[in-house]
C-alpha cells in the first residue's frame, strides 16, 4: 500500500507561518507528499521535501515567481496501475471540475487531484476521482481547514481530515 498525503493551498508564510502539527504528523508517515498548488514561498517545497523525499507539486495562482519557475502548471503520472492528473485549478471554484475535466480531456486518468477553493471536494465523477484536499491553513471559503489522504493498493481509497 502507498500512503500520499494530500495538500493544497498552505499560502505559508502570508496565511500561516508553519504547517499544523496534525498534518505534520501524517506527513512523516507518507511514502509520497503532493501538493496542489498556492506554496506561495519555495521553501515550503523544501520543507516538504525534508519531510519525505517523494514530493510531487504543482504551481498554483498565488505562487510567488520562484515557486512558478520551478514547478509545472500540471503533471500527470502514475502511481501502481493508476494515472494521476495534478493540476491547482483556476477561474471560479464554482467551475472547477468543468475547468479541469476540460484540462484533462485528452489524457486518461483515474484521479484529478487539485486545489484553488480551499473547499474539499471526494467525488467520483464519470469514473474519474475528483480530489480536493482543500487547505490546511485558510477557511475563507470553507466551513474546516482540511487535507487529504489517499491510499492505493488494488483499489484507491481517499479521505478528507478535518483540522
Amino acid at each position: 500500500m502507498i500512503k500520499i498525503v494530500v495538500i493544497s493551498d498552505t499560502h505559508i508564510p502570508e496565511r500561516s507561518t508553519e504547517i499544523p502539527k496534525k498534518l505534520l504528523d501524517d506527513l512523516k508517515t507518507a511514502d509520497m507528499i503532493i501538493h496542489a498548488g498556492d506554496l506561495v514561498d519555495i521553501s515550503v517545497l523544501e520543507t516538504l521535501k525534508k519531510i519525505c523525499p517523494n514530493v510531487k507539486a504543482v504551481q498554483g495562482n498565488m505562487d510567488h515567481e520562484e515557486v512558478k519557475t520551478i514547478l509545472p502548471e500540471k503533471e500527470v503520472f502514475k502511481i501502481g496501475k493508476y494515472r494521476i492528473g495534478l493540476a491547482h485549478g483556476w477561474g471560479a471554484p464554482s467551475k472547477l471540475i468543468e475547468v479541469l475535466t476540460t484540462a484533462f480531456e485528452n489524457i486518461p486518468v483515474d484521479i484529478i487531484i487539485f486545489g484553488h477553493s480551499h473547499c474539499s471536494v471526494n467525488e467520483k465523477i464519470n469514473g474519474i476521482l475528483y480530489f480536493n484536499p482543500g487547505s490546511p491553513t485558510d477557511k475563507i471559503f470553507a466551513a474546516s481547514n482540511s487535507y487529504g489522504i489517499i491510499e492505493i493498493n488494488d483499489k484507491i481509497e481517499a479521505k478528507i481530515i478535518k483540522l
